[in-house]
């Protein structure tokens, strides 16, 4: 049978799918060494998301985590996710190829990514300049389901991959929407059209069936696996190493990963699930109405707040319903970022007012004239793409383009005498957010719960804010307090 390479996603795509990514820098570098020991390919270690969430939310400095997590993992290669021009807003091209160049003199010298259209036109360019900056491409073969997703569809939208010449494919399924029938039709079809170039598979557990829908993927020639430790698994995140890795063995395969200091790992992070109020993934049982509206649970929850705010959260199951209707009024796009968001804002909208777009956001403008690919105008509807344009507002954008500031215009305004990864940080958080970091970002300290007891005493004694520790056992139990002098009056 077959050796399988694992690349684990537990700190990048785990946090991010079920954390939101509010895993602290302190609660990850506690297990950077054991998780550098189970002998993954790769570990995905950041997205550049993570500046702006780290600063603004959690009032931490993100570079701590590439300067103290590169520093513990010195075995297992890191990659970055993303090297792209952004999502929501057109980051510039400067800031972009300025980040990839610092993950990269950090060791991060492969990075996986994207496009939200499977639009592979202009990835040679991309690949080449990826190369200069000294890192390697993995693209992203997205998986949907729709009228327009079939077989000639992959077989064609993967050649195109190919040819470019990526480091790997990769074919994702982010919507947890693969079925282990359709994985029998496409994947060989993946794979053939691949050609020489190596295929990865990354699945979410949306649906329950991304564990069933590896072991047939490895069945069909699928060598390399996305996986994540639990608790960081399984819910909207990838499958848990140990429930493939356990599988693979049965079906006489080869998982090349030790997963005994997983377990440690898995302890560690329950523990923090545990004190940081955060959710713990579990598998979760079928429903077929992740078909119909194809809206992944973190949508979901962001849908039933916005309809909350106006008092209308009674009408999640119709903006559900209005979601489908819309996403095919758009020509059945890729429910991923940024157009998941798109579709889902302007259902809302729809259900909200009450009728439909009479209200249109301008990212919805933007998208019908094809800002945000140039596909999108012409798969949509004819009728609802003439409606949206012939509002006023339209013309405005007509002949917009994103701005494309140079380096040095980016540094004049944010301060030019400033470190790149300082200006980094502004850009992304906002100088402000970035000035009042408290203790300068440094990360908070996390005890490992998988260490023993003598190294977790030893640790809580150097807490200068602790003043009193108590621990009990069924056979043990330790008081310690912090020794207080105080001078007699006539050494005052």
């Amino acid at each position: 049978m077959s050796e399988i390479l694992f690349i684990d996603t537990t700190l990048r795509d785990g946090n991010q799918s079920l954390w939101a990514l509010n895993m602290r820098v302190g609660a990850m570098l506690p297990v950077a060494e054991l998780m550098d020991r189970a002998g993954f390919e790769f570990m995905e270690f950041f997205v550049d998301s993570m500046f702006k969430k780290y600063v603004r939310d959690l009032k931490e400095d993100p570079w701590e985590w590439l300067r103290q997590g590169t520093k513990r993992i010195r075995k297992t290669r890191l990659r970055f996710h993303g090297g792209t021009r952004g999502a929501f807003e057109k980051t510039p091209e400067c800031i972009v190829n300025l980040v990839i160049e610092r993950f990269v003199s950090y060791g991060l010298t492969v990075t996986r990514t994207s496009d939200c259209w499977n639009d592979f036109g202009n990835l040679k360019e991309r690949i080449a300049e990826l190369k200069v900056c000294g890192a390697d491409l993995v693209i992203n073969v997205v998986y949907s389901v729709s009228p327009r997703h079939t077989d000639e569809y992959y077989a064609g939208k993967t050649r195109e991959a190919a040819a470019a010449r990526p480091w790997r494919i990769c074919f994702k399924d982010v919507g947890g929407l693969l079925t282990p029938e359709r994985a029998r039709t496409v994947i060989p079809i993946v794979l053939a059209n691949a050609g020489d170039i190596p295929v990865e598979f990354h699945a979410h557990c949306n649906t329950g069936q991304a564990p069933l829908c590896y072991l047939e993927g490895v069945q069909l020639g699928i060598r390399i696996l996305h996986t994540a430790v639990p608790p960081l698994a399984n819910g909207t995140s990838q499958p848990s190493i140990f429930n493939i890795a356990q599988n693979l063995r049965l079906l006489g395969h080869t998982p090349l990963v030790d997963l005994e200091p997983l377990e440690a790992v898995e302890r560690h992070f329950t523990a923090v699930a545990r004190r940081d109020g955060l959710p713990i993934g579990r598998p979760v049982e079928y429903d077929h109405s992740q078909y119909l509206h194809q809206v992944a649970g973190g949508m979901v929850s962001n849908m039933r707040h916005q309809l909350k705010l106006v008092g209308m959260e009674h009408k999640m199951e119709a903006a559900l319903e209005e979601f489908g209707q819309v996403r095919k009024d758009f020509g059945y796009p890729i429910i991923v970022t940024p157009l998941a968001q798109f579709v889902g804002t302007q259902a809302a909208i729809n259900v909200i007012v009450g009728e439909r777009y009479k209200v249109v956001p301008d990212q919805i403008i933007q998208y019908a004239l094809g800002f945000w690919g140039k596909e999108a105008p012409e798969v949509m509807d004819a009728d609802i793409k003439d409606r949206i344009l012939s509002r006023a507002g339209a013309r405005e954008w007509t002949k917009w383009e994103p701005p494309e500031p140079s380096l040095q215009e980016v540094r004049r305004k944010y301060g030019a005498h400033l470190s790149d990864e300082e200006l980094i940080l502004r850009y992304y958080a906002g100088g402000e957010c970035v000035a009042v970091l408290p203790k300068g970002g440094q990360p908070r300290e996390y005890l490992d719960a998988g260490q023993p007891l003598v190294k977790i005493i030893e640790q809580l004694a150097k807490r200068k804010e602790t003043t009193q520790v108590y621990i009990k056992r069924p056979d043990f139990s330790l008081t310690m307090a912090r020794r207080t002098t105080v001078k007699r009056r006539n050494e005052l």
